[in-house]
């Protein structure tokens, strides 16, 4: 399907808008609408051009924030589910689960035990001569090459 720059410039702009994952209200025809193209023909376009469907577009990127929400570990997975635009926690750990592989707890456990602080390292990687160390009183020792 060959399209006009206009035509393929008003579907990047559609793709942007279903990016918006905090405008949930916005549907697949106000988007057609927006701009300027028939929703089933929006739809057809879309598919065409970018792979997916509007609405598996609207999901796939749903999920790709559930997951950087998920990794930061700031949220619980309600509050992931709501922020991302979901109203449903059954619905939207069930299809977390069945596109990304597992629930959304697991997931969040996996990706949180190896993120780590950077400089850091688990108390359990550090020699132990070192750790004591660095519990000693600064005047503990005479230079710095001594320590």
């Amino acid at each position: 399907m060959l399209l006009g720059h206009d035509a393929l410039r008003n579907l990047c702009r559609a793709r942007d808008l279903l990016s918006e994952v905090h405008d949930a209200k916005l549907s697949i025809e106000d988007v057609a609408r927006e701009v300027a193209i028939s929703p089933y023909h929006f739809i057809r376009q879309f598919e065409a051009v970018f792979g997916v469907t509007p609405h598996q577009y609207r999901i796939r990127r749903r999920l790709d924030l559930a997951k950087q929400l998920l990794a930061a570990g700031r949220h619980s997975v309600t509050g992931v589910c709501m922020e991302v635009g979901f109203s449903s926690l059954g619905s939207f750990s069930a299809l977390f689960a069945q596109r990304i592989g597992m629930p959304p707890s697991a997931y969040r456990r996996r990706l949180r035990a190896m993120v780590q602080v950077p400089g850091t390292l688990p108390w359990e990687l550090v020699p132990g001569c070192l750790s004591l160390m660095g519990r000693l009183p600064p005047g503990a020792f005479r230079s710095f090459r001594e320590a």
